[in-house]
């Protein structure tokens, strides 16, 4: 009977492991933010879940030891980074013409937007998350180093860990589009259209440094 009861120190440890998953400034967090900042709440919570989403089923693969995964993306490495880098230059380039929307109501948040209306973001940042190997290698390495913190032995453990892991980072992106939104105000069409700018081409460089690392172990063969 007790094998079917979790150990209660997985949900604390992972909502620690799912915040810091999220918290790094990388390519998807980039575009996370540009979209909280022009599209307010809502449309930073969409762009991350996709993100979430992404670092949760990777977690899941981990948690559950599927070394068919680990085993292709280390096999198929350079094609799954080549496409996310090149996905990412032409997300970099796509926000650097485009003209910003920013949708600011004179006072308070836009109460006529939902998340539904932002939900084309969700595949987006879900698609650019899962390809990137050195994410997807990264939670694997990091549920191994999970383990000598706290037994993850069960497939209830592996559950709770991936769930407390999404809840960890969801609650971030929640918490950091929340805090955006209330200043958000500031940004008039201008700096809005700085922002696009200033993230495009951080998109477009981290797709370029992808993109050259494939190019680079290439050559040394």
């Amino acid at each position: 009977m007790l094998e079917y009861i979790p150990n209660p120190l997985i949900i604390p440890v992972g909502l620690l492991v799912g915040v810091l998953i999220a918290a790094p400034v990388g390519p998807v967090n980039v575009l996370c933010i540009q979209r909280a900042i022009e599209r307010g709440f809502w449309g930073g919570v969409a762009a991350g879940i996709g993100s979430v989403l992404g670092d949760g089923l990777i977690a899941l693969f981990a948690g559950l030891g599927v070394g068919a995964v680990t085993g292709a993306v280390q096999t198929h490495r350079a094609v799954i980074q080549a496409i996310g880098g090149i996905a990412l230059i032409l997300f970099g380039l796509r926000l650097y013409v485009t003209k910003p929307r920013i949708i600011i109501p004179s006072v308070g948040e836009n109460k006529d937007a939902s998340l539904r209306d932002f939900a084309w973001d969700i595949p987006q940042t879900f698609f650019l998350t899962i390809t990137n190997p050195g994410a997807v290698l990264g939670l694997f390495a990091v549920f191994g180093g999970v383990s000598t913190f706290v037994d993850v032995s069960t497939t209830i453990d592996v559950l709770l860990m991936v769930a407390a892991i999404v809840a960890g980072s969801l609650m971030w992106w929640i918490a950091l589009s929340n805090l955006i939104a209330k200043y958000r105000h500031h940004f008039d069409a201008g700096r809005l259209h700085l922002v696009n700018r200033v993230a495009g081409v951080l998109l477009a460089v981290f797709g370029a440094i992808l993109i050259a690392e494939v190019i680079w172990k290439a050559g040394q063969f």
